[in-house]
C-alpha cells in the first residue's frame, strides 16, 4: 500500500469528522459562547487564567499528546497496518473525540472541577470518592511512566544502571540541556505575553526563533551528565514545583511553545512520507493483517488483536488521561465555550495524525524495527522519519533524528507535569466538599488538601515507583488508562442524561472500552499471578496483579451505579411523556 495515500486519506477522513461530526456535537450539547467560562467567573490567577485559543490549544494538544501517539501505533503494528489504521481514524472521531470533547463541556458547566465532580453531581459521593480514587492511581501510573520515559531520554546510564554510549550518549545530553533551556525560554515568553502584554504574534516569532536558538545551544554544549536515577529525581522535584506555579509563568507558555515543536513534528512527517514516496527510496512493509511471529519481538507488543489492540493504542484513539485534562486544567482556562470544539475535539484528532505518522514511519524502519535494532518506539519514530528524509536529503537525516527526539521528550515532560497538577487536585478533591477549598477544611483534612503536600505524596510516590522502569509500567498503565476512558465516558452520559441532552452517542463508546479494558485487566491478573506463583517474576507482577484486580472492582462498582442511574433516567422520562399524554 502506497504510505502517501494512506496519509492524505486520513487526514481527510478525520478533517471530515471534525467538520461534520463535531459540529453536530456541539449542536446537540449546546455549546454557547454567551455562558461565562470558568477561568472568567473563579479567576485567581493560579489555576483559574483565561487563555487565548492558540495559548489554550498549545497547553491541552501538548498535555494530551506525550508519547502515546507514538509508542501505540508503534506496538500495536505487529496485529497489522489495516487494523491499526482503522482502530485510530474511528476510534478518533466517534470514541476519542467524543469523550475529550464531552469531558471538557460537563467540566465548564461544573466550575471547570474534575470528572470526579460530575459524578457526583449525577451518581452521587459513593461514585464520586470511587472515581478519584481510580483517577489518582492511574495518574500515578502516568507520571512514574512518564517520568520513566524522560529520564530515559535524558540519562547517561539505563533504568538497569548500564552505561549509555555512541550517538545515543550524545542525543540524550543534548536533549536534556534543551529541555532545560526550553523552560527558562517558556518562562520568559509568559512574562512578557501576561505581565507585559506583549502582542501573541510578536511574541510567538520571538518565541520560535527562541525555540531554534535554545536547540542550536544544546546541541553544541551540553555539559550535564547525570545518570537515570539522578534525574528521576531531579524530575520530581521540577514537577514537584510546575504543578503549583500559578499556570501564566510556566504551563500556559511552555505548552504553547511546545506545540510549535509538535507541529514541526507533524510537517516534517508530512514531508518526509511524501518525499520518501514521491522519490521512491521507501517502502511500506507492514503486512496489512498482522504477523504473529513478529508478537513480542523488536519493539512490539503481545497478546491477541482483542484486547490488544485497543490497549496499546490509546492517545492515537481514545485516552482516559485525556478527561482528566480536559475537566482538569483545560477547563479552568477556557476563554469562551465556541473554543471547546477546536481545543478538544480538534486536538484529539489532530493526535490521530500523529498516530498515522507513527504508522507510516514504523513501516520504513519495519526490519530494523522487528529485529530489535530500536530499544524503544520513540527510536523507531525518530528513526523512520529521519531515515525517509535522509533518502531525499542526506545531510538533514541526523538533526532530524535529534530535533524528534528532543519533541517526543518535551511532550512527556508537558504530559508529566500536568498530570501530577491534575492529581493533586484530585487528592484535594477526595477530602473537600462540593465547593469547598483547602482553606475551608479542618483538622486532618485541612492539611491533606493542602495543595503543597498533596503534590509532595503525588511526585514521591510518582518517582519511586517510576523507579522500577517504564517497561514495567506501561503495560499495566495502558489498560487502566483505557478503563478511566470508560468511566469518562460513563460519568458524561450519566451527567448529560440528567440534564436532559442527547447521550446516545455514548453508549457504544463505553459498552465497548468497559469490555476491552476489564478483559485486558483479567488477562494481566492471570499472567501475573501465574509468573509469580511459578516464580519465573519477582514481587512486582504480584503488585501490577494486585492493582489491576483493584482497577476492575472500582470500575465494576462505577458501571452498575452509572447502569442504575442512566435506567432511572429512563424511567423518569418516560413517566413524565406519560403524564404529558
Amino acid at each position: 500500500m502506497n504510505a502517501a495515500v494512506i496519509l492524505l486519506v486520513s487526514i481527510a477522513l478525520l478533517a471530515a469528522g471534525y467538520v461534520f461530526y463535531g459540529s453536530w456535537l456541539a449542536k446537540q450539547w449546546g455549546i454557547d459562547p454567551s455562558q461565562k467560562t470558568p477561568a472568567h467567573e473563579l479567576e485567581d490567577g493560579i489555576d483559574y487564567v483565561p487563555a487565548k485559543a492558540p495559548v489554550l490549544m498549545g497547553h491541552h494538544f501538548s498535555s494530551i499528546a506525550g508519547a502515546g501517539p507514538i509508542n501505540g501505533p508503534i506496538q500495536a503494528a505487529v496485529f497489522g497496518w489495516i487494523p491499526v489504521l482503522l482502530w485510530v481514524i474511528i476510534g478518533g472521531i466517534f470514541f476519542g473525540g467524543v469523550h475529550d470533547f464531552g469531558a471538557l463541556f460537563a467540566s465548564l458547566r461544573h466550575k471547570g472541577q474534575s470528572i470526579g465532580e460530575i459524578i457526583d453531581d449525577s451518581m452521587g459521593k459513593k461514585a464520586k470518592r470511587l472515581f478519584i480514587t481510580f483517577g489518582y492511581l492511574t495518574l500515578l501510573l502516568v507520571v512514574a511512566a512518564f517520568s520513566s520515559i524522560v529520564a530515559s531520554t535524558f540519562g547517561v546510564t539505563t533504568s538497569a544502571g548500564a552505561a549509555v554510549e555512541g550517538p545515543t550518549l550524545a542525543a540524550n545530553q543534548s536533549t536534556a540541556m534543551i529541555s532545560i533551556l526550553f523552560i527558562l525560554l517558556a518562562m520568559v515568553f509568559g512574562f512578557f505575553v501576561y505581565r507585559k502584554n506583549a502582542p501573541i504574534g510578536v511574541a510567538s516569532v520571538f518565541g520560535c526563533l527562541g525555540i531554534v536558538a535554545v536547540v542550536a545551544i544544546g546541541l553544541n554544549f551540553h555539559p550535564i551528565a547525570l545518570s537515570y536515577n539522578a534525574w528521576m529525581w531531579v524530575i520530581g522535584v521540577y514537577i514537584l514545583i510546575a504543578s503549583v506555579t500559578p499556570v501564566w509563568i510556566l504551563l500556559q507558555p511552555r505548552d504553547y511553545l511546545s506545540s510549535f515543536l509538535l507541529y514541526f513534528m507533524i510537517g516534517a512527517g508530512v514531508i518526509a512520507v511524501l518525499g520518501a514516496v514521491v522519490t521512491g527510496n521507501g517502502s511500506f512493509q507492514i503486512p496489512a493483517m498482522g504477523d504473529a511471529a513478529l508478537k513480542g519481538t523488536g519493539v512490539f507488543t503481545t497478546g491477541t488483536a482483542f484486547p490488544a489492540l485497543f490497549v496499546t493504542i490509546a492517545c492515537g484513539a481514545i485516552s482516559g488521561f485525556h478527561s482528566l485534562v480536559s475537566s482538569g486544567t483545560t477547563a479552568k482556562q477556557l476563554d469562551n465555550e465556541k473554543d471547546a470544539k477546536p481545543v478538544a475535539y480538534g486536538s484529539m484528532l489532530i493526535e490521530c495524525v500523529v498516530a498515522v505518522i507513527s504508522l507510516l514511519a514504523v513501516g520504513f524502519v519495519w526490519a530494523a524495527a522487528s529485529d530489535g535494532t530500536y530499544a524503544s518506539p520513540t527510536q523507531v519514530f525518530a528513526g523512520g522519519l529521519s531515515a525517509m528524509i535522509g533518502s531525499f536529503a542526506p545531510g538533514a537525516k541526523d538533526i532530524m533524528y535529534q530535533m524528534l527526539i528532543l519533541a517526543v521528550s518535551v511532550f512527556c515532560l508537558t504530559s508529566l507535569d500536568t498530570a501530577t497538577r491534575l492529581a493533586r487536585y484530585m487528592f484535594q478533591e477526595f477530602f473537600l466538599e462540593p465547593g469547598q477549598t483547602a482553606k475551608d477544611a479542618t483538622g486532618y483534612k485541612k492539611v491533606l488538601a493542602n495543595p503543597y503536600v498533596a503534590t509532595a505524596i503525588t511526585v514521591v510516590l510518582g518517582v519511586a515507583l517510576g523507579m522500577t522502569g517504564y517497561t514495567k509500567i506501561w503495560p499495566l498503565f495502558g489498560a487502566a488508562n483505557q478503563l478511566l476512558a470508560a468511566i469518562g465516558l460513563l460519568a458524561v452520559c450519566t451527567w448529560l442524561g440528567a440534564v436532559g441532552k442527547n447521550n446516545k452517542m455514548f453508549y457504544i463508546p463505553m459498552v465497548f472500552m468497559l469490555a476491552v479494558t476489564i478483559c485486558s485487566l483479567i488477562q494481566t491478573i492471570t499472567a501475573k499471578l501465574t509468573a509469580y506463583t511459578s516464580g519465573s517474576a519477582d514481587v512486582w507482577a504480584l503488585i501490577q496483579a494486585l492493582i489491576a484486580v483493584l482497577l476492575v472492582v472500582l470500575s465494576v462498582v462505577l458501571a452498575v451505579i452509572s447502569a442504575k442511574t442512566l435506567l432511572k433516567q429512563k424511567s423518569e422520562k418516560k413517566n413524565d411523556e406519560s403524564k404529558v399524554a
